[in-house]
């Protein structure tokens, strides 16, 4: 056993591993291709095809041996973290192999065609007749119930996994990488019309403004949760699902209990999401694309399952309206919905620094006579978003400079998101390996159920569409014959 590092913690040690893989990626910009032998999945058919390196240039390594530099790299990375955490190493190694391996087994099965492919054209593509439309991050979704199964079937086995089962760590590495992938996202949606950015951006300001207020008026008055449930509850319902949830946690410093929940919850009900409200969409606001496209991004939780949800929305929509004899032009209700979606993403950090003054300032008991400490507010503050700011400005304030940047930077952003993906799969895993449903269901994951399901069904839902509605009621994408 190694001894903790004075002053270190996973906030800190994030925010090193974070921008450690965020400025390897940034070696495109010099010609230096450092991290395109990450293994990513891609949806197959034949088993062989499954995985590939995420740059071309990495192309004769094949899948495998990809795969296996990808979780030597990654291991070799994260052992340094675990000695500054002063955990045993040797048990760290060991447990961590388990569950990547483990984990990444589970998102190659999430990318299997049958499961993942959510068009008509990539249907086509594959020669599937039907498919459960889940995408590729279902593997996240099956990365969970895997360790829920081991968690609570084969307890010896999780408990002698959970040295290496660090979800917050993990989800705030994600986050600091996410940066950057939403910098590049960011920059690239200015070149959709002025109007469309705008009304993202006053949309989902208009939504949250409602949104968390009423989640956390639920949870609190109508359930009887205590300010440290509802706050990231009410995050994860109303921002942007996980990140939301975790980075809220931590900013009233929540039991890490709190976020495990609020997290798994989040993920299941994306995935009803991705089933339902495409389809709702395209057979009721067949004649208001962008209100359609808008509503994908404000309503469905996660960005993947958010973006996904959108895809498929066009594709239904596109279909519709060309047997009307109008045929749109393809990308802007997809670039719709992932504007929408980025902004709300990038609000993350701000809503985080609020409630962290909030809690600071006015939630927290204090005894008479005790002042508020000027440094007590940034002790609270989880620096890993500090990470998240600064990954997203970088990488959108240079792809904003020159135009010939552009191309370097989503090669860069491409594989630095595929470590992004990485830990995510991680965060999941390890989610349901620290989940033994009995104490969850003691610490009231039933009524924590019931208000998702109260206030997402009830209303996030339906004041997102209201919303989309004011905001791009009459906004059409430009029309290529009709």
């Amino acid at each position: 056993m190694t001894r903790p590092l004075a002053g270190t913690s996973e906030d800190w040690l994030a925010v090193i591993v974070g921008l450690i893989l965020f400025v390897l990626s940034l070696g495109t910009l010099a010609g230096l291709d450092l991290l395109g032998f990450a293994a990513a999945p891609k949806t197959w058919i034949d088993l062989g095809s499954a995985i590939k390196p995420a740059s071309e240039s990495y192309a004769s390594l094949g899948g495998v041996a990809s795969l296996i530099l990808t979780y030597l790299f990654v291991l070799v990375l994260m052992l340094p973290a675990a000695a500054a955490l002063g955990v045993n190493l040797p048990r760290f190694a060991a447990s961590f192999s388990v569950i990547f391996w483990l984990a990444y087994l589970c998102w190659i099965l999430g990318n299997y065609a049958y499961i993942a492919v959510t068009t008509p054209a990539e249907m086509e593509k594959f020669g599937t007749s039907w498919s459960l439309r889940l995408t590729g991050e279902s593997g996240y979704l099956i990365a969970l119930l895997v360790g829920l199964f081991i968690a609570n079937a084969l307890p010896r086995i999780a408990c002698a996994l959970c040295e290496a089962a660090r979800p917050e760590l993990f989800i705030k590495i994600a986050i600091i990488i996410l940066g950057g992938t939403l910098g590049i996202k960011a920059a690239e949606q200015i070149g959709l019309a002025s109007s469309v950015m705008f009304r993202g951006g006053a949309a989902i300001i208009e939504a949250y403004l409602i949104y968390w207020a009423l989640v956390y008026f639920v949870a609190r008055k109508w359930f009887g949760f205590s300010r440290e449930w509802a706050a990231p509850l009410a995050s994860g319902i109303s921002i942007c699902g996980v990140s939301a949830a975790i980075a809220t946690a931590a900013a009233i410093r929540a039991r890490p209990m709190v976020a495990v929940m609020v997290s798994s919850l989040v993920v299941i009900f994306a995935m009803v999401e991705l089933l339902i409200l495409p389809f709702l969409a395209a057979a009721f606001l067949s004649h208001e694309p962008m209100v359609a496209a808008a509503w994908m991004g404000l309503a469905v939780k996660t960005d993947g399952a958010a973006v996904a949800a959108g895809a498929v929305t066009e594709s239904l929509i596109l279909a519709e309206a060309a047997a009307r004899g109008v045929v749109y032009e393809k990308g802007w209700m997809l670039g719709t919905t992932t504007t929408v979606k980025i902004f709300i993403d990038i609000f993350i950090g701000v809503w985080a620094f609020i409630l962290a003054y909030i809690w600071t300032r006015y939630i927290e008991p204090r005894k008479e006579g005790d002042e508020l400490r000027a440094g007590e507010i940034w002790e609270r503050f989880p620096k890993f978003v500090l990470g998240f700011v600064a990954t997203f400005l970088i990488v959108f304030l240079l792809a904003l400079s020159s135009e010939s940047l552009m191309e370097p930077l989503n090669a860069a952003m491409k594989e630095a998101n595929v470590f992004r993906q990485i830990f995510f799969l991680l965060t999941f895993f390890s989610i349901g390996l620290l989940s033994d449903v009995r104490k969850l269901w003691q610490e009231g994951i039933g009524r924590l159920a019931a208000v998702y399901v109260v206030c997402l069904f009830g209303f996030v839902i339906w004041v997102g569409l209201a919303i989309s509605w004011i905001f791009f009621n009459g906004v059409h994408p430009p029309v290529v014959s009709g």
